[in-house]
This record gives C-alpha cells, sequence and structure tokens, in this order.
C-alpha cells in the first residue's frame, strides 16, 4: 500500500499555493501516487458552503478540511492542502488529528510578502479590498498567524513554481512519502 501523507501549504492569498500543489500533483501521479488537492475554494462552495469568514467560521472550515484531508492520508493518499489556514490553533488542531491517528502530516509555508501577493492578485481581491469592496482580507485587515517552524519554507517570489514543487518533493522523499 502506499503512504499517504497531508501537506498543508499555508499562506496569504495568491502566495502561490494552488499552483505549488497543482504542479507538486502533476509530479507525483506521474510516478503513480494516489493524489488529491483540497483546494480551499473547492471546500468553500462544496464542503463549508454558508460559512462566512468570522474566526469561528474559518476554524470549522479548516478543521473539516483537516478533517477530510486526514481520511484521505491514512488510506494512502496525498493529499495536498493549499488552504489559508490564517490561525495557528486550526492549523495545530489539524496536526493533532493526525497524529492521534499516525497519520504523515507535513506543513509547508508559502511564504510570499502581501506586496507580492497584491501585485499578483489572482482572484482580485486585493483591488476589491483596495476600493472598499471587501474587508476581512488575510494579511491586509485580517490576521494571518504564519506558523513558527513550518516543516518547510518557500519564497516564491524567488523561485519558479517547479522549483517550489521540486522543494516540497524533496522533503517529501527525505521522510519516505514521496
Amino acid at each position: 500500500m502506499t503512504t499517504g501523507a497531508t501537506v498543508w501549504l499555508t499562506g496569504l492569498p495568491s502566495a502561490g499555493k494552488t499552483t505549488i500543489a497543482h504542479e507538486l500533483a502533476g509530479r507525483l501521479r506521474t510516478e503513480g501516487h494516489r493524489v488529491e488537492v483540497l483546494d480551499g475554494d473547492e471546500i468553500r462552495e462544496f464542503l463549508s458552503a454558508g460559512l462566512g469568514f468570522s474566526r469561528e467560521d474559518r476554524h470549522t472550515n479548516v478543521q473539516r478540511i483537516g478533517f477530510v484531508a486526514e481520511l484521505l492520508a491514512r488510506n494512502g493518499v496525498l493529499a495536498l492542502v493549499p488552504v489559508i489556514a490564517p490561525y495557528q490553533d486550526s492549523r495545530e488542531a489539524v496536526r493533532k488529528r493526525h497524529q492521534t491517528n499516525g497519520t504523515a502530516y507535513v506543513e509547508i509555508h508559502v511564504a510570499t510578502p502581501v506586496e507580492v501577493c497584491s501585485e499578483r492578485d489572482v482572484k482580485g481581491l486585493y483591488a476589491k479590498q483596495a476600493a472598499g469592496e471587501l474587508t476581512g482580507l488575510t494579511g491586509v485587515d485580517d490576521p494571518y498567524e504564519a506558523p513558527e517552524s513550518p516543516d518547510l519554507r518557500i519564497e516564491s517570489q524567488n523561485q519558479t513554481v517547479q522549483e517550489s514543487a521540486a522543494s516540497v518533493y524533496a522533503l517529501l522523499s527525505e521522510r519516505g512519502l514521496a
């Protein structure tokens, strides 16, 4: 049986989390690994519809995603989770769930500065916030608690998507997960 694991990519909106996850997923699938990408936007639409962006709702959303990721991982799937997950206590609860079940968990901080994220502005969130059409944008007018000691920190503004994905792959290989 293939070893599963949850690879949690946390960072600001437009940091590159999802892009890195999809790049990594392609490489892992080519090698025959079972891989699922649990994209935060898709989860919000299908699993967490109705939740808002209060601290409590964000925590609930992260716990739901963590539950699904751990379920997949303990069944031999590499669950790649590109989700903002702005609060340390929420991420820690997910890590503890994995530890309790003996499931591998790797935390990657995609540490792209907010200035770079706002230039990328993949979804137009930073522009909407600047125009006063949006409040509660993580890292701007809502908190983001960066991981203090992630398993890997990626500064996506200093490398290509392929290099970022390769660094995650190297860590997974080092741990016997890829």
